[in-house]
């Protein structure tokens, strides 16, 4: 066998610490950047394709926002600055007499003071035929003024002849003026 020199053993050995020095030194720290860098070039390319799926859906949305703008209409139109109160309780009564609707009652509860709001509760109350009730409900809902109705009651007649009594409690608003 051939034995080694003290220079070759030297050689060795300075070889062997350059290769481990370059090793540690160098090859890891450089393969941790490249998995690190690796790893943010993933994440983008998720992030891309997060955001192609998600402009893809762009013009669906934009379709349900132009719907839901018709839907909604001129908010504030619907909701007036000054209470008009009047005028709108002479309105639901003319509505009434225009389905023939008997005994028509329209009338306020106290108004609810709210922060950019005002609530005026109103009581409405009629006699009449199931269509004629629905025909005055569907013109209320036309009417250029947000009316919520929060509850309605019709009980038939004891005769059972198709003459309803009608009560509901309906919701108006009104913006409060600025200052």
């Amino acid at each position: 066998m051939m034995s080694l020199s003290r220079q070759q053993i030297v050689i060795f050995c300075a070889a062997a610490a350059m290769v481990g020095g370059f090793f540690l030194l160098r090859y890891l720290p450089l393969q941790k950047k490249f998995k690190a860098v690796e790893q943010m070039r993933i994440s983008q390319q998720r992030t891309i394709e997060e955001i192609s799926a998600k402009s893809k859906q762009m013009p669906v949305l934009k379709e349900q926002l132009f719907q839901l703008q018709n839907k909604v209409g001129n908010y504030q139109a619907a909701i007036p600055q000054q209470r008009q109160l009047s005028g709108f309780l002479d309105m639901v009564t003319d509505l009434m007499q225009e389905n023939n609707l008997k005994e028509a009652l329209v009338w306020p509860d106290k108004e609810i003071e709210l922060k950019k709001l005002n609530c005026i509760p109103l009581n409405i109350q009629c006699k009449g035929g199931l269509v004629d009730i629905f025909d005055f409900y569907k013109q209320l809902q036309s009417l250029d003024r947000a009316v919520r109705i929060e509850q309605v009651k019709i009980i038939n007649d004891k005769n059972f002849k198709g003459n309803l009594s009608m009560q509901a409690k309906a919701i108006i608003y009104y913006r409060r003026k600025a200052g």
